[in-house]
């Protein structure tokens, strides 16, 4: 895509992301690597349902603006260190997510290998410690898990999913929320078992299979 369709991309995303529930007011924001020291991103202060083209901003390496009327998110650290721990990310979105958000208020881990379909597209789910919102603790908070998955929850604040292009991270967000639906259910509902060591080893030889070679949080493969 060109910048000027990332651009519109960004703000259809950003509408679905609003429709699902997945940010209320100005939560959250998405950000696209354009090249060295360049990111496109939501501008501060903006609902994602409102957001048009010409509203996105250009960021630099250390959060500077470079181009744009808007100004850049107090949350645009957090992208960074995605950036800088996984040069293979192209695109980073934070939502703040119901579900997800709930099961970590109430001290719910996703990272044990419960759903198949979220094992083979993540591995486990792991949960960042707490990080004062709009600081540059979140950035620091999750860099030793960001290296080794594409998607994580922010304890008590929300998610953020990385992917090769601005969808590829949406669809890891809606799954990540799905999974959270489905788990907060479970738990509900009484004791939730893990898989087991050879319903792992199929889903880990089908991802091979197919060719998939992004990260599997505490997974061993």
């Amino acid at each position: 895509m060109n910048e000027v369709e990332l651009r519109e991309s960004i703000c259809k995303l950003g509408v679905r992301l609003y429709e699902l529930g997945m940010v209320a007011a100005t939560d959250g924001n998405l950000s696209v690597r354009l090249g060295p020291d360049r990111y496109l991103c939501t501008p501060s202060g903006m609902s994602k349902a409102e957001m048009l083209p010409e509203d996105m901003i250009i960021a630099d390496g250390q959060g500077q603006l470079v181009a744009g009327e808007r100004k850049v998110t107090s949350e645009f650290f957090t992208h960074l260190a995605a950036y800088e721990e996984r040069p293979d990310v192209m695109a980073v979105i934070h939502a703040h997510p119901t579900y997800g958000i709930a099961l970590t208020l109430a001290g719910i881990s996703l990272e044990a290998p419960v759903l198949p379909e979220t094992v083979a597209m993540f591995g486990g789910i792991p949960t960042a410690p707490y990080a004062t919102p709009s600081s540059k603790e979140g950035a620091e908070a999750i860099r030793p898990y960001i290296r080794e998955c594409d998607g994580l929850l922010m304890d008590r604040h929300g998610a953020l999913t990385v992917g090769k292009t601005l969808m590829e991270a949406f669809m890891k967000m809606e799954k990540l929320e799905h999974a959270a639906q489905i788990c907060y259910l479970a738990y509900a509902l009484g004791k939730v078992a893990p898989l087991n060591s050879e319903q792992m080893r199929k889903i880990i030889q089908a991802r091979t299979e197919y060719g998939v070679s992004s990260p599997m949080y505490g997974v061993e493969r």
